[in-house]
């Protein structure tokens, strides 16, 4: 659900209602979901009048992306290790 959440909030700012529109959720649990996500540091809000608008916080995007990125040149070095290994014990050379 708090996907559903950030995937609509990536068109752009909304309030909680229009947010809650279609999903099998209430208004409630909508604004559940988003104290959770503020908590983390994914999205903001901000009064307009009587409602809150909220947005995609992109300063917590950011660290998720820093957090995600370990894994991606993790995952990019033991791949190049594997091919450098299986290179030496089949005796190709680089074409590089």
């Amino acid at each position: 659900m708090r996907r559903a959440i950030l995937e609509r909030l990536g068109r752009g700012p909304q309030p909680v209602g229009r947010l809650a529109e279609g999903l099998p959720v209430s208004r409630p649990a909508v604004s559940q979901h988003l104290k959770v996500l503020k908590e983390a540091g994914l999205v903001q809000d901000e009064a307009e009048g009587t409602r809150r608008i909220y947005r995609i916080d992109p300063a917590g995007l950011g660290e998720i992306r820093r957090w995600l990125d370990q894994f991606w040149d993790d995952a990019l070095a033991a791949f190049a290790a594997e091919a450098d290994r299986r290179d030496e014990t089949t005796g190709k050379e680089d074409d590089a």
